[in-house]
């Protein structure tokens, strides 16, 4: 039955694509089974390394940067009140800006190779990380603080095992949310001053009308969310195991 709710959703999606697009002249719009005939041609292993593989490692750096960046700053906020009175006016007007607007102003001082596209993905994916992570250890109780200086239990292991521990939900939900903002951004900068990249491969069949093979760029892209996904899950499963293990407990 979990089989059959994974894929029940996709298997009427792709029946009405399919009953929309057939013997329809529409020529935006092919069938599913022209789409996959394209796959093949479209996405081979040269392809693949050239243009996907390079997306994918810009993802994941800028991901992993803005994740260290949003994590250590948002404890350092959070920690500290006269800190977060003094920044909280910086981040509300820096939150505000749209990572896409600043591709060309990124481009004057980053150049337009990997440095360029890998900024906007950190500077659009910090954001959800910092917010949840200051809210996080906001929300640690001080009781527990105070029992850990009454037992003089030292600062580092408190930010390890208290803190860090305290917030980490929030810190994985800002994460998960960063991570489906860091492939749109990764689409995005690879629209400006690009020669390769999965988003610069698609616009490129759209600018050629290869409908099929844009088609077959954005179900890749599609699929690499659903991957990603389900292997931040893992991770979030691991790293929260304590605290699911709480939740099912105060549930029974």
């Amino acid at each position: 039955m979990r089989v059959v709710r994974w894929f029940l959703l996709p298997v009427i999606l792709v029946g009405v694509w399919w009953a929309a697009s057939a013997g329809g002249s529409n020529f935006y719009l092919p069938t599913p089974d022209a789409v996959l005939r394209a796959v093949g041609p479209t996405w081979t292993p040269a392809t693949l390394r050239a243009d996907v593989l390079p997306s994918i490692v810009r993802l994941l750096v800028g991901f992993a940067l803005a994740g260290i960046v949003g994590v250590a700053a948002g404890i350092a906020i959070g920690l500290s009140p006269a800190l977060r009175a003094y920044t909280e006016p910086v981040l509300e007007f820096l939150r505000a800006i749209p990572p896409p607007v600043l591709v060309p102003v990124v481009m004057l001082f980053a150049g337009i190779d990997n440095t360029m596209k890998v900024t906007v993905i950190v500077f659009g994916c910090v954001w959800p990380v910092l917010l949840n992570t200051i809210e996080g250890v906001r929300a640690v109780d001080p009781v527990l603080g105070e029992v850990c200086r009454a037992y003089r239990i030292s600062r580092l292991t408190q930010l390890r095992t208290l803190v860090l521990r305290g917030a980490s939900p929030q810190i994985m939900t800002g994460l998960r949310q960063a991570l489906a903002i860091a492939i749109i951004l990764m689409v995005i900068s690879e629209l400006f001053a690009a020669s390769s990249g999965l988003g610069f491969t698609i616009v490129q069949f759209q600018r050629s009308y290869a409908i099929p093979e844009m088609w077959t760029g954005i179900l890749l892209l599609g699929l690499l969310g659903v991957v990603l996904a389900g292997l931040f899950n893992l991770c979030e499963r691991f790293v929260l195991r304590w605290y699911f293990g709480l939740r099912r407990k105060g549930m029974q």
